[in-house]
């Protein structure tokens, strides 16, 4: 064992999204000496910086922990691989890089909840703090911040036809999904600048790394908390060969997200007890919450073969026009290259009887099995429709006390009546999508779930467990609440519940998931829990 010299005032488990903008906010004060611990390396690889690097990111070891989650009885059965960032930037060095808030009444419903200090009021001013927007400043946007923020770079016809089609619905063009109602059409914001991905890494994390009070160890994993008298006052971790710990005099913060945080809360013994004393695992604190409230978007991706307009497919199996794709970036910037993996949104209502928007529509102009697999030889879209407000809740629970082990990571999805239902009128809504007279100059069919595919409740159920996949968004695992919710692991300042000098600042904490891609809320909870650190410090 090891002891890391130096000392400490805060340390920072995980250089993700969170732990970036936490380390960042932390050190600005050269009193604070703050370490900053990430488990993957350095982001020096071309394809974490150009935006189509994620076909290559996502399922490499080098920069994905490759988790899976276990079988889905709602799925029919499959697993599915379970994307996370393992580099600095985390997740949102691999991701999809939507900039997306989600709708003001997930936040007034966190406020409803009693967690005082988290309604859409008063989570604006932060998302404004983080930006750097490029519509400039106005009473949704902000400037100067680390967050850069930039329109799509190219565009294509089929998916303006697909636009012209919701239009038709009745759902309307909006230009800017980030004003607190999302419910319309448009094309994504994204974490961009100049062509090159945006990450947390490259936004907070880089411009202050020669600020002498803050140390980043990378390709460190984070083992457990060192609990004294019910205050964590260090971790232990593993790097290389050498185990080692190190103090933190004030308090220790997880950022390591909704697994990562949650493994090292259960091996430090904080979870539900039973769970810890079947792996014989001291219990240091039962708490119910840690690893459950699981909750995720899952999508149902249906295909549209297409006819007579480009879409990515064909680009892809031409080595001449793969060249071009080159060309065009290298000297432009612009270009498929360029692209997030989903470029138009629709965000609108399953159903009449719905308040507010409850599916949001990822199309993309091209097609494919899966991820790291080529895509379809022939012309196809992408129109992917997602339950934004999932009742289904799942678990994440550690195998063993060994930090190598890889944890169960059950999602449970479609395991509600509710959530069932919501899968199968999405694809209704797909259907009657496809079917609009703007598209039929492109003469859409079906290919998955396919025209056998019935229009009933039961088939198409089936059918969503049958072609439904994660967009990558679990949160909820170390949920905010008041101490009257027996699943409630921190406060609304992010204090771990029954532990002194600890918290958790990432999308584990949220109570309920937000209505679209989760990765800038993360941001937002990032900041407001470096806030609290500092207030409560003074």
């Amino acid at each position: 064992m090891k002891t890391m010299e130096g000392q400490f005032d805060y340390i920072v488990v995980g250089a993700g999204t969170a732990g970036c903008i936490v380390a960042n906010k932390l050190s600005a004060d050269p009193k604070n000496r703050v370490l900053l611990l990430e488990a993957g390396g350095k982001d020096n690889w071309i394809w974490f910086h150009i935006p189509v690097g994620y076909l290559f990111a996502i399922g490499n070891p080098r920069s994905d922990w490759l988790f899976k989650t276990e079988p889905e009885a709602g799925l029919n059965g499959r697993a599915l691989a379970y994307p996370r960032g393992k580099v600095i930037g985390g997740s949102s060095a691999i991701n999809a890089m939507i900039s997306m808030r989600g709708q003001s009444a997930d936040y007034d419903h966190w406020r409803q909840l009693g967690l005082t200090g988290w309604g859409w009021s008063d989570v604006l001013p932060e998302f404004r703090k983080l930006e750097d927007h490029f519509l400039g400043t106005s009473e949704h946007h902000g400037v100067g911040g680390g967050w850069r923020i930039e329109a799509p770079r190219l565009s294509w016809k089929v998916l303006d036809a697909v636009r012209e089609a919701a239009a038709q619905m009745g759902i309307q063009k909006i230009p800017d999904f980030n004003t607190g109602d999302n419910e319309g059409s448009g094309y994504f914001h994204v974490n961009q600048k100049f062509g090159r991905r945006w990450s947390s890494a490259r936004g907070f994390l880089k411009p202050v790394l020669s600020r002498k009070n803050l140390r980043v160890e990378t390709n460190v994993l984070a083992d457990r908390l060192i609990i004294d008298k019910g205050r964590a006052v260090g971790v232990r971790y593993k790097q290389g060969n050498d185990v080692v710990e190190v103090r933190a005099a004030r308090e220790v913060i997880l950022c390591a997200g909704s697994i990562g945080s949650i493994q090292i809360l259960q091996r430090s013994g904080i979870g539900p007890g039973e769970w810890l004393r079947d792996l014989g695992i001291e219990v240091a604190l039962d708490k119910q919450g840690v690893g459950r409230n699981l909750q995720d978007h899952l999508q149902q991706r249906a295909i549209y073969k297409v006819r007579g307009v480009r879409t990515l497919n064909e680009t892809y199996h031409s080595l001449w026009r793969r060249a071009g794709m080159g060309l065009d970036y290298a000297l432009r910037r612009r270009g498929p290259l360029t692209m997030a993996p989903s470029q138009l949104g629709i965000f609108t209502r399953s159903d009449a009887t719905r308040d507010r928007a409850n599916i949001q529509f990822h199309v993309q102009p091209l097609s494919l099995d899966r991820f790291g697999e080529p895509l379809h030889r022939f012309p196809a879209i992408t129109v992917a429709a997602c339950n934004l407000r999932p009742t289904s809740r799942g678990t994440i629970r550690i195998n063993s006390a060994s930090l190598e082990t890889k944890p169960s990571i059950a999602p449970n999805y479609l395991s509600t009546p509710e959530d069932k239902q919501v899968a199968a009128d999405a694809i209704r809504v797909t259907r009657r999508l496809m079917r609009q007279e703007a598209l039929a100059p492109y003469a859409p069919e079906e290919f998955l779930p396919g025209p056998a595919v019935g229009d009933d409740d039961a088939s198409l159920a089936k059918a969503a467990g049958d072609i439904g996949t994660t967009i990558f968004h679990p949160v909820g695992t170390a949920k905010m609440g008041l101490a009257s919710d027996p699943l409630a692991v921190v406060d609304e300042r992010l204090r771990l519940r029954g532990i002194e000098g600890l918290r958790v600042a990432d999308a584990s904490i949220m109570p309920t998931i937000t209505s679209g891609n989760t990765n800038t809320p993360t941001a937002m909870i990032a900041a407001k829990g470096a806030g609290f650190i500092l207030e409560d410090a003074r």
